[in-house]
Parts: C-alpha cells; sequence; structure tokens
C-alpha cells in the first residue's frame, strides 16, 4: 500500500518542495496513524492512479446544496438543508498519451525500478492511456484525493501539512472527452482530456 513516502517519490520535478500531483484515484484509501491520508492498494495504474500536473488546467469547483427551500406566509424564508456536494472539473492539453517509454514497475518507496525508460510526463504522473483506461474500469465509484491549500481539513498541526493529500471525495464521473491533437513518430501521442466528476 502506498504511503507517504511513495507519494512524495512520484512527484519527480527537482528543485520543488515535495507535494504530491494535485489529484490522484483510487478504489480505497486509508488514513494513517499520522492523520495522512493516502491511496488503498497495492498495484498504481489498477488499485489507484497518480494523475500528472503536465499541462493541466485550473481546477474547477462547484457547490450544490440540497435543500428544500420555501416561502412562508410570513414571506420569510425557510430552507431545510439535507447536504451539501461537489463538482469538480478540470482538463489537460497536448498530454502524453504514455507516461513512460515502456511499462513502469514502482518500488515500495515509489521510485521506477525498470532501468531504461523515458519519462514523457514531466512529473511521472499518469498518461493519456492510463486516465481513459481508468475511465473505462470505472463506471461506478471511486476515491479522488486532492492536495490543495485546505488545512481547515486537518484538525492538528493544520499549517504544516501543506505536502499531503487533505481532501477525498467519493465521486463518480458526470463527463469524460478526449481527442487526439497530435499523433508522434515512435514515442506518443498529445491528447487533450477533460473530466468532469459529481461528488456521491
Amino acid at each position: 500500500m502506498p504511503n507517504q513516502t511513495y507519494i512524495n517519490n512520484r512527484w519527480n520535478l527537482s528543485g520543488l518542495r515535495k507535494r504530491p500531483q494535485a489529484v490522484a484515484w483510487a478504489d480505497t484509501f486509508s488514513i494513517s496513524d499520522a492523520g495522512l491520508l493516502v491511496p488503498g492498494g497495492v498495484e498504481e495504474g489498477e488499485d489507484f492512479l497518480i494523475l500528472s500536473d503536465h499541462n493541466r488546467s485550473e481546477i474547477n469547483f462547484t457547490k450544490q446544496r440540497l435543500e428544500n427551500r420555501q416561502r412562508m406566509i410570513s414571506g420569510s424564508m425557510r430552507s431545510y438543508h439535507i447536504a451539501d456536494k461537489t463538482g469538480v472539473s478540470w482538463s489537460w492539453d497536448m498530454l502524453p498519451s504514455r507516461a513512460y517509454s515502456g511499462d513502469p514497475a514502482y518500488s515500495e518507496t515509489g521510485t521506477v525500478t525498470t532501468n531504461g525508460l523515458t519519462p514523457y510526463t514531466v512529473d511521472n504522473g499518469a498518461g493519456g492511456v492510463d486516465i481513459v483506461k481508468w475511465y473505462d474500469n470505472h463506471p461506478g465509484s471511486f476515491y479522488m484525493f486532492l492536495a490543495y491549500d485546505r488545512f481547515d481539513n486537518f484538525t492538528t498541526s493544520e499549517y504544516s501539512r501543506f505536502g499531503q493529500y487533505n481532501e477525498v471525495i467519493e465521486v463518480l464521473f458526470a463527463g469524460f472527452d478526449y481527442s487526439v491533437v497530435k499523433r508522434g513518430g515512435e514515442t506518443h501521442d498529445f491528447w487533450n482530456i477533460s473530466v468532469t466528476l459529481e461528488e456521491v
């Protein structure tokens, strides 16, 4: 099962602070004794997928408030709040269709153990085919991990959690589109992909 060391070592932009990629998807997740959110499972690409920040657009959030709102005879408004649900969307432009020149194998610490592979995404995150495969294999819900500054999600050491996943949402695909923008020579193609997800 991946841990924080695994997540940190998958980030491959030298000279930058060790933060995970902005989004990961997983079938399951766990919370460590230190309160860290980590994807569950064993095999990356099957049990969980670390998405690339390579040419990724901004992540857009929409909030939907589920409520029964009714105006009373006195003219005031009364609302019976049920829940708030989140929608999330983003896209990639010119994302390589492959993350590597071959099939990567990862050590328990998240480093690539297959020798001689050339990475195509700047941070070793998933390529286009990996994302389409995840979509095809997940008609039901799965968990989305987000790494952005939401320190209010922690109850202890809030300001020291910047380099960790800080939010997990169970989601379903609400929209998925991709296009092959440029066919590469002998290495990889470039794709545009857009995804929309809804909280369960």
